[in-house]
C-alpha cells in the first residue's frame, strides 16, 4: 500500500523528520499537535481551550488531507503540561468530538517542547472505505 505523507506547514517537521498526519490504506495517524499559529507562534497564550481548539484545528485539517474526517477519528491522546486545566481542554475536546466519542487519554506531563504550549494532541483514525 502506498504511504501518503500530510504535511501541515509546521517548522518543526523537517527538521525533526516527521510528517503532521501519514496514511496507509484506510489507517491514518496523526502525530503530536500543538498549539501552533500560522505564523509559527504560539496561538492563544494562557488559554487552554483555545490552544485545544487549535491543535484540533490542525488535526481536523490533516485528516481531510488525508481523505478522513473527524467522525474517523478512533482515539485520542491528550498531554497536558497543567492538570489543573483539564476542564477547559476537555470542554474543546469535546466540542469537536461530542457526538463520535473517540477513546481518549488524558497524560499530565513535565513539558512540552514550547514553555507556551499547555496541550498536544495525537490522533489515531480507521476509515471505512479505503
Amino acid at each position: 500500500m502506498p504511504r501518503q505523507l500530510i504535511s501541515s506547514g509546521s517548522p518543526f517537521e523537517e527538521p525533526i523528520g516527521f510528517s503532521r498526519a501519514v496514511r496507509i490504506g484506510n489507517l491514518i495517524a496523526v502525530a503530536g499537535t500543538a498549539p501552533v499559529a500560522e505564523d509559527g507562534s504560539t496561538a492563544h497564550p494562557g488559554d487552554a481551550y483555545g490552544q485545544t481548539a487549535r491543535c484540533l484545528t490542525i488535526i481536523k485539517n490533516a485528516i481531510e488531507q488525508a481523505g478522513g474526517r473527524l467522525e474517523d477519528v478512533i482515539r485520542t491522546r491528550v498531554f497536558l503540561t497543567q492538570a489543573q486545566v483539564w476542564q477547559e481542554v476537555g470542554k474543546a475536546h469535546g466540542d469537536f468530538f461530542g457526538a463520535i466519542r473517540p477513546a481518549c487519554s488524558f497524560v499530565v506531563v513535565a513539558g512540552l517542547l514550547s514553555p507556551d504550549w499547555l496541550v498536544e494532541i495525537e490522533a489515531d483514525c480507521v476509515l471505512e472505505r479505503s
